[in-house]
C-alpha cells in the first residue's frame, strides 16, 4: 500500500527531528502550515518550553496565507524573538520542502534580524 502525503512529510519531520534540538541560546524555529494558516513557534527542547510564537491569525489576516503573509509572520517572530534576546536560530522547515510559503517565513526571519 502507497504512503499518503501526510505519512511522507511526517517521515521527513522525524528525520530532520532527530538531527536537531533547540536550547535556550539558540532554540529550534519551528514550521507549521495548515490549510488557512501558516504557524511559527520557537521552542527550547531542552526545558520542552515555547519562547515565542505567532501566526497568520495573529496578524489578523482572513484570507488564506500567501507568500506575502508567511514573510509577515517571519518577520512578525523575529521582531518577538529580538525583544527576548535571541539572535541566532536553528530553522526546522517542519517536513515541508524549503520553497513558497516556508521559504518566505525564513526570508522575512532573517531581515527581521534572526541568523540561521
Amino acid at each position: 500500500m502507497a504512503i499518503t502525503k501526510e505519512q511522507r512529510r511526517l517521515r521527513i519531520r522525524k528525520g530532520i527531528r532527530n538531527k536537531i534540538t533547540g536550547t535556550a541560546e539558540r532554540p529550534r524555529l519551528s514550521v507549521f502550515k495548515s490549510n488557512k494558516d501558516i504557524y511559527v513557534q520557537l521552542i527550547d527542547d531542552v526545558n520542552g518550553h515555547t519562547l515565542a510564537a505567532t501566526s497568520s491569525a495573529d496578524l489578523g489576516k482572513k484570507a488564506n496565507i500567501n507568500i506575502e503573509i508567511s514573510k509577515e509572520v517571519g518577520k512578525k517572530l523575529a521582531e518577538k524573538a529580538t525583544g527576548t534576546g535571541i539572535s541566532s536560530v536553528v530553522f526546522d522547515r517542519g517536513g515541508y520542502p524549503y520553497h513558497g510559503k516556508v521559504k518566505a517565513l525564513a526570508e522575512g526571519a532573517r531581515e527581521g534580524g534572526l541568523k540561521f
